[in-house]
């Protein structure tokens, strides 16, 4: 890592605009998700929380085989863009992986603050609107860590973005399948410092959400 190895660096930098990019979108699409589920009450909503509560726990070849299905030379939307075995297959399997966990989490934070701070907040004469805002902002440090939680989530993940992916050489080769590829050539010690550098990473994000968490 420290000899300037080019290689390594593409291997990292993909890994990390593959994994932020999916976390991203999961939290664009699941923060919203997870604010409407924990606030509304409506009929089937039990039945919507146990199939999020399950989907968090997917095995991630299974979602690999789904998207590898989907995204395939027979499946419904080949006829219109063929993008498997590319990054923008491999976020979209880290994006469905993401999503469950970002959107469970939310409304777990949203049950333990929402009716304080929205009856706080109307009793001060707050509109509909700046209540949600106000719950939003006292939800911040929950919401960032249910992203870091899905960025640890997708960025250690392999069997998904191999399916998809293809483990292409410097196309679609990730630090995880790196390891994998490594591992089975018996190349052991390459596969511990890549293992090293994974650890580091995840080391260095989970830090800095510690100390944006105290500052907080």
């Amino acid at each position: 890592m420290f000899s300037g190895d080019r290689e390594l660096y593409q291997v990292i930098g993909r890994s990390l605009y593959i994994s932020i990019t999916a976390v991203v979108l999961a939290g664009i699409f699941g923060i919203p998700v997870g604010l409407f589920l924990g606030l509304r009450n409506f009929r089937g909503k039990s039945i919507i929380l146990k199939i999020l509560y399950v989907a968090m726990g997917l095995p991630p070849v299974f979602v690999g085989l789904l998207v590898f299905l989907l995204l395939s030379r027979s499946g419904p939307i080949a006829p219109y863009f063929y993008i498997l075995f590319t990054p923008l297959a491999m976020i979209l399997a880290q994006f469905i992986l993401a999503f469950p966990i970002v959107v469970g989490l939310t409304i777990l934070a949203v049950a333990g603050k929402a009716e304080m701070v929205l009856m706080t907040a109307r009793g001060l004469g707050a509109s509909p609107r700046q209540a949600l805002l106000t719950l939003v902002t006292e939800l911040k440090v929950a919401l960032v860590t249910a992203l870091v939680t899905a960025f640890g989530r997708v960025i250690a993940e392999v069997g998904a973005v191999m399916l998809v992916g293809g483990d292409i050489k410097g196309y679609t080769q990730v630090l995880t399948t790196a390891i994998v590829l490594e591992t089975r050539r018996g190349n052991f010690s390459l596969a511990i410092a890549l293992g090293l550098v994974l650890l580091l990473l995840s080391f260095i994000v989970n830090s800095l959400l510690y100390a944006w968490q105290y500052r907080r």
